[in-house]
């Protein structure tokens, strides 16, 4: 895990000393501090900025948890876990593995966008506090969460000498420097408001970096000269800047999409616009405005000062959760009144005004709408009568990618498929919830939770697949096949979770209505799934004899995909166990020939480890830890925690036969949490924990009783990111000596190869992976 994914700020950060100063010092007194404030007035962007300067005194790291996009509130405890990089593949309840997870971490964990989900949100950070004595948590919503010992910090609009600065400075991004006289500094000078080293951030750009206040803006601070900020507002003021930010009541969002006008308009042209609606919404009367109000008066303003079109592509944004792609935005958005072709230029202004944010993610560029802006489009969506129709078409489109991604998961793009599967979640995740509120498109959520397969079980989110799979198959959709589909990826889910009683009901279910209705690759998967479950039962030849039946019905029905190949690996893995290892090689060779020719990366791993089991029985270290290498390093990339674990456990005994014990303990000791995460202890399987028992005896024998101990326990203590480095840089201790070359060792059964996490596929029957 890497200790920040904080995003990094796109522009400078301007004023709030004072603030920051405050809620700096209150969060080092209290450990649940929460940032309230109107929409727009800054809370986000204050309390990242706090969290990325406190987080030297966080020594398990500062983490970002985006909770504004999420609808259901049964997934804020899986929200919570991708935040904090946790990979937990048991059946348990998502907040157990956060308690355990963060119960001897020191951690500050950053809650954005929480206050429609503060009924389930709220219990939650409460029993996280409770059991992890070293989690500090900083909350930004619009009402506090009230759970004992909070600490409210209240975040007023900014004061007249900070919001012209804001104004002032964001202008000048804009090109339409309106204060005169005050200088043009480069990026990244100027003391305090400079953008602080978040610590290595993860991504850029994020919504919590401006969806509510300064900083909303995507201008790129490398590049836009930027005015210096300021806490005093200069001499040379114009009474219409000062009136202007007055008007705004020194809410930054407000000002930040003033700033974008200022191109266009004078500072007097916008008061002359803003009087006239302010007149409007208030009745003639001139008083102050409520602040929800002044917010509220310049996004209406702003939407106003649009071209129709842009509005239109406003309003239809607004069914995105989370980022989007241009290609996204074309299909979901385009139309008669709003040509594909067109869409760049309309979101190239609506990006131009600050009322769409710009961020690179790994899967590439991507836009996001700030969350008040995509409510107050939303409710033009909603006057139009439009909303149902976008959300289908929202949904669609996201069907669409998950089926791609589940076809090009068997290509040279797997690692692309997984980052846009990663960015693309809170979309799928509102695709999944509108099949699941329509009755009538109960098959598609079927459909869609089976498609998703590879991000369940491929990507390390057993548990959120689990719920969606659940959810859906509680539905009766009427539709056979979308639910043959969902049941072999619910038993395979379940299996890797070892939930054998689930796995063999969802199977067992499968088998017997695919059978009945004649589809045969259906069968075949609940037949594999089965296989798979006598294998990891130590049951080597019924599995041997079940996956060989379903590779055979897969060969006769033309299919070749990462699940067929696993399925070869599992029959090697078998076949090892029974002391046929020249059967397994052979094997697990024709794989990895597979595996190079069709860019596959996932199943490789697999036909590697078993590779690298058969380079150790013949003593060729070298070549066995340059295959687990590459096996961890797969793993780690794909959070496939089974495949990794199992490498780190074989590369200790590697590293225990090349004479040093005190490192092939430290990796031991490492497997530990991570096995944890994964649930039975090599799913209580007596083959599988062969080279395990191993490598703690002779490492054992070889150190001692004490120092075998304190190896393992400084292992315990690595994190996970900790523990890949140390496996992939190789350490040996040429002076800790150590025994002669290990042979094979033999326990009651021929030795044991090392287990795997078998993929789920959804063939289409000619070399993709679509439908069951």
């Amino acid at each position: 895990m890497r200790r920040s994914n904080l995003p990094a700020e796109l522009n400078r950060f301007v004023g709030r000393t004072a603030e920051q100063d405050a809620l700096a010092a209150l969060l080092r007194t209290s450990r649940l501090v929460t940032v309230v404030g109107v929409g727009g007035v800054g809370k986000t962007r204050l309390a990242l900025r706090t969290a990325a300067e406190a987080q030297k005194r966080y020594g398990d790291g500062v983490r970002l948890a985006e909770l504004a996009p999420l609808r259901d509130p049964d997934l804020v405890a899986h929200a919570l876990a991708e935040a904090l990089g946790l990979t937990d593949h048991t059946p348990r309840p998502p907040h157990e593995a956060l308690v355990e997870h963060l119960a001897e971490r020191r951690v500050l964990l950053v809650l954005d966008g929480f206050e429609h989900l503060v009924e389930s949100c709220a219990p939650l950070v409460r029993e996280l506090l409770a059991h992890a004595p070293g989690l500090t948590v900083l909350a930004a919503g619009r009402r506090p969460l009230r759970v004992a010992g909070e600490a409210v910090f209240p975040l007023a609009p900014m004061g007249e000498a900070d919001a012209v600065a804001l104004l002032a400075e964001r202008a000048a991004e804009a090109g339409a420097p309106v204060l005169p006289g005050v200088p043009v500094l480069p990026a990244g000078a100027g003391g305090r408001g400079a953008a602080a080293d978040p610590g290595g951030p993860e991504g850029t750009g994020a919504e919590g970096a401006g969806a509510e206040g300064a900083g909303a803006s995507g201008t790129d601070a490398s590049t836009s000269p930027t005015r210096a900020p300021s806490s005093r507002a200069p001499s040379e003021v114009p009474d219409s800047v000062r009136e202007l930010c007055r008007r705004l009541d020194g809410i930054p969002l407000a000002l930040e999409l003033a700033a974008g006008r200022l191109p266009l308009l004078s500072a007097e042209q916008m008061l002359h616009r803003l009087d006239d609606r302010f007149r409007l919404l208030a009745d003639g009367e001139r008083g102050a405005l409520p602040r929800h109000q002044a917010l509220r008066t310049a996004i209406g303003w702003s939407h106003e000062l649009c071209t129709p079109r842009e509005r239109l592509l406003w309003a239809r944004l607004s069914v995105f959760a989370g980022p989007f792609d241009l290609e996204a935005v074309e299909y979901v958005c385009g139309g008669r009144e709003l040509p594909p072709e067109r869409i760049l230029d309309l979101l190239g202004g609506l990006l131009a005004q600050s009322l769409v944010s710009r961020e690179d993610t790994p899967a590439g560029p991507a836009y996001r709408m700030l969350g008040t802006v995509a409510a107050y489009g939303a409710e033009w969506l909603a006057a139009l009568g439009d909303t149902e129709r976008m959300r289908r078409r929202h949904r669609d489109w996201y069907m669409g990618l998950a089926t791609w991604c589940e076809l090009e998961w068997f290509s040279p793009r797997q690692r692309e498929v997984a980052a846009r599967t990663d960015v693309a979640l809170p979309n799928l995740r509102a695709a999944l919830e509108l099949c699941l509120e329509l009755p009538e498109d109960a098959y598609l959520a079927q459909h869609l939770a089976g498609t998703l397969w590879f991000a369940w079980a491929g990507c390390g989110r057993l548990s959120e697949g689990r719920y969606w799979l659940d959810r859906a198959l509680a539905l009766d959709s009427g539709h056979l096949e979308a639910r043959l589909k969902a049941l072999w990826v619910l038993g395979y889910v379940a299996i890797l979770q070892g939930d054998g009683t689930a796995a063999v009901a969802a199977l067992h279910e499968c088998g017997e209505r695919a059978g009945a209705s004649g589809n045969a690759l259906a069968e075949a998967y609940a037949t594999h799934r089965m296989g798979c479950l006598a294998l990891l039962t130590d049951d080597t030849a019924r599995a041997e004899e079940l996956i060989g039946r379903a590779l055979d019905s897969y060969r006769e029905l033309g299919e070749l995909n990462s699940n067929v190949l696993m399925g070869q690996v599992e029959v090697a893995m078998a076949r090892a166990f029974r002391g046929d290892l020249e059967g397994a090689v052979a094997l697990c060779r024709e794989v990895r020939e597979v595996c190079e020719e069709r860019g596959e990366l996932w199943t490789r791993a697999y036909a590697l480890y078993v590779l690298a089991y058969a380079a150790w029985t013949r003593d060729a270290y070298g070549e066995a830890r340059g295959l687990l290498t590459e096996c961890v390093s797969i793993n780690h990339a794909f959070h496939d925690l089974v495949g990794l674990v199992l490498a780190i456990e074989l590369l200790a005994l590697v590293t225990a036969s090349e004479g040093n014990p005190a490192e092939a303990a430290v990796l031991q000791g490492a497997a530990v949490p991570v096995w944890e995460a994964v649930g039975v202890r090599l799913f209580g399987s007596a083959s599988f924990g062969g080279p395990g028992e191993l490598c703690e005896a002779r490492a054992r024998e070889a150190l001692g009783a004490e120092a075998y101990e304190e190896a393992f326990r400084e292992g315990r203590g690595l994190s996970a990111d900790a523990v890949v480095e140390r496996a992939l840089a190789g350490r040996r201790d040429p002076a800790g000596g150590g025994p002669a070359a290990p042979r094979p060792f033999r326990t009651g059964r021929p030795a044991g190869v090392p287990g795997t996490r078998k993929p789920a596929g959804s063939p289409t029957g000619k070399g993709g992976e679509a439908a069951g």
